[in-house]
């Protein structure tokens, strides 16, 4: 006959009502989101991984599409903007540490300054990739694509830079205009035209000898491939549209695949780090008529916290993975 000896002490363990790892109700069910959410975003990262390894050929180099910096147009400034961006994040992550602190510590005054500072880093952070969003979509230079896909960019072989279309493209007067409801049929819609007909774009490439053409390939070297100006001749004849910029269609830079991803990864996380900034205002103002001064402790100012590193350490993955890699 087995006998078992409970002490009390076993029974206030195994009895319930314990608080795994001390973590309240209210943390724990914060982390568990999180590693769900974690989980949603590696996939998109494998998913990400696996697309640029298959494609790596064609695949754009970052150096070259994300060059630009607000207030400098022209500037050659790869990655500067971005990293700026990763610099503004993780001070947020950072006051929003020492808000947590102050809380601990019952600094009233405290948390609110630096929740105040998470707040405005959060928002910057979530302005800054409007804009990058806004420029990406734009594009600077336009491209071309050919039948089965393919972009072809142009370079100055005077100067080994990339060339835009707008600084040898023709006018053509009699060019086809974009399609307007009150002079055709009234429920036919058209995408607005690019800047220049492809036409355009052939006949200034040809009355400029300076002008040739880059593929999207890379070469040996891990470069875009620089064809010869006979070769670009040739090549320019398999052109059937002009692209200007980025969409879920058509990418002057190179792959769609990358403005496809591009979009969908950094605009999920930017969903989240906008959500963030909802969310700590939420928390700013209970923090300011004294809500949890009240309660006796700053808990929710913890919680909270928990999500905004969590929005921060994704976005080291996502800079690493589009930017760095």
């Amino acid at each position: 006959m087995d006998t078992t000896i409970t002490t009390g002490e076993e029974e206030n363990v195994w009895g319930g009502g314990n608080r795994p790892l001390g973590a309240s109700y209210g943390k724990l069910m914060m982390w568990f989101f999180l590693v769900s959410d974690a989980l949603t975003f590696s996939g998109f990262l494998a998913a990400y991984g696996f697309s640029r390894f298959k494609f790596m050929e064609t695949w754009p180099i970052a150096d070259e599409v994300f060059t630009h910096f607000p207030g400098f147009h022209g500037v050659d400034a790869p990655m500067y903007y971005v990293a700026f961006m990763t610099f503004v994040l993780i001070m947020s992550s950072v006051t929003m540490v020492l808000a947590v602190d102050a809380g601990h510590k019952m600094k009233k005054n405290a948390v609110t300054w630096y929740m105040f500072a998470t707040i405005i880093g959060g928002a910057m952070f979530v302005g800054s990739q409007a804009w990058e969003w806004a420029t990406f979509i734009q594009g600077d230079f336009g491209a071309l694509e050919t039948k089965g896909g393919r972009i072809l960019q142009f370079v100055d072989s005077d100067t080994g830079k990339r060339a835009a279309i707008a600084d040898f493209s023709s006018v053509i007067p009699d060019d086809r205009v974009e399609h307007e409801k009150k002079n055709g049929i009234w429920y036919y819609n058209e995408k607005a035209l690019p800047s220049y007909s492809i036409n355009e774009v052939t006949q200034g490439f040809q009355e400029n000898l300076n002008i040739v053409i880059r593929t999207e390939v890379l070469n040996e070297e891990g470069e875009k491939t620089i064809l010869t100006r006979e070769e670009s001749l040739q090549k320019i004849k398999s052109a059937v549209m002009v692209v200007e910029g980025a969409n879920l269609v058509r990418n002057e830079y190179g792959s769609r695949l990358f403005a496809d991803f591009f979009f969908f990864i950094t605009g999920f996380h930017g969903f989240h780090v906008f959500s963030g900034v909802m969310i700590n205002l939420i928390i700013f103002f209970n923090v300011v008529i004294g809500t949890y001064e009240k309660r006796g402790h700053y808990e929710m100012v913890e919680k909270v916290g928990l999500y905004w590193h969590f929005v921060d350490l994704v976005w080291v993955f996502v800079f690493t993975f589009f930017y760095l890699v």
